[in-house]
């Protein structure tokens, strides 16, 4: 306490309020960066991640402009406010990045995901499987006479539900794209 009986730090009117303005809690984004399709882009995006210790959730890239050689890298990170803003600063300083954007901020969008799985089993399980299947919608893309490969879209939270369905009916293997998204219009 000083002699003015306030609070080192307590006032927003205080010189010594040191206190971030964004706040500690992590967020989870989703950016869309678009950027020259040629060697070595992607391996420069990943190592601004990795050399400064920032998390990616999920990654997915393809070339969408094949006269233009551009391609869209979608990632799923995770950092507090101010963490993700000095993410997408230091993209959009990158050369080859052409434009970052934060589907989080910028309003509504669409988010999916891909994932296929092998559920091995007979009898009732089998039978199980293919009901739990029906009801989250997906589809059989290959059958065996002991397994079921099941390609499945949705939400990641979607994806995750059926892997819990699945895991007691005899779920092998997961195979996932990681997220793709758009902005809504």
């Amino acid at each position: 306490m000083n002699s003015l009986n306030i609070k080192q730090g307590t006032s927003s009117q205080s010189a010594y309020d040191l206190r971030s303005s964004y706040g500690d809690n992590i967020e989870t984004h989703t950016l869309a960066v678009v950027v020259d399709n040629e060697a070595g882009v992607l391996a420069r995006v990943i190592g601004l991640f990795s050399g400064r210790g920032y998390n990616i959730e999920s990654l997915t890239v393809a070339e969408f402009d094949h006269e233009g050689h551009r391609s869209r890298i979608t990632i799923v990170t995770t950092g507090t406010p101010r963490v993700i803003e000095q993410i997408k600063a230091e993209l959009g300083r990158m050369v080859p990045v052409y434009q970052v954007n934060d589907l989080t901020v910028e309003g509504p969008s669409v988010e999916r995901e891909l994932a296929i799985f092998k559920v091995a089993g007979s009898g009732e399980k089998r039978a199980e499987a293919m009901r739990t299947a029906e009801i989250y919608r997906a589809k059989v893309v290959d059958s065996t006479i002991n397994c079921y490969t099941f390609e499945l879209t949705g939400k990641s939270e979607k994806i995750d539900a059926f892997a819990d369905m699945m895991r007691p009916l005899g779920l092998t293997e997961i195979a996932r794209t990681g997220v793709i998204a758009l902005k809504r219009e």
